[in-house]
């Protein structure tokens, strides 16, 4: 695989976190707690309120989340560049899921794939 097929390369890919389903915020809180318990850490930033997170690990969803089984974040160092990349190798997006970053700036925080891989949604999001 060269450089130009390699989206890790290109964008800086790298896993951002694994979301979990879960369809209240009680529930969803008391697994990010038990999370955090067990990996002895604490609990991370939640920029929206649909989820707790354990750490940057862990995205524990309340309103049921995406994917049959959950999901998988990716962290990209430039969404609408790697957006661009996948979609010139026929591989399709969400556009209802985009997510603008919560600064006010416009910028795309999230979107997801179209399609599930082994029941799991899975998006790209932006590096802090």
């Amino acid at each position: 695989m060269t450089a130009t097929e390699n989206p890790a390369e290109l964008f800086g890919l790298r896993l951002a976190h694994v979301g979990i389903n879960t369809n209240t915020p009680e529930e969803a809180a008391a697994t990010a707690d038990a999370l955090c318990a067990l990996l002895g850490i604490a609990r991370g930033e939640e920029p929206f309120p649909v989820s707790s997170f354990a750490g940057s690990l862990v995205e524990v969803m309340n309103n049921g989340g995406r994917g049959e089984k959950g999901h998988i974040g990716l962290h990209v160092d430039d969404i609408d560049a790697a957006q661009a990349w996948y979609e010139a190798r026929g591989v399709e997006f969400n556009e209802a899921s985009r997510t603008l970053c919560p600064d006010g700036s416009g910028r795309t925080y999230l979107i997801y794939f179209k399609e599930e891989v082994a029941g799991f949604a899975i998006h790209l999001t932006i590096a802090d």
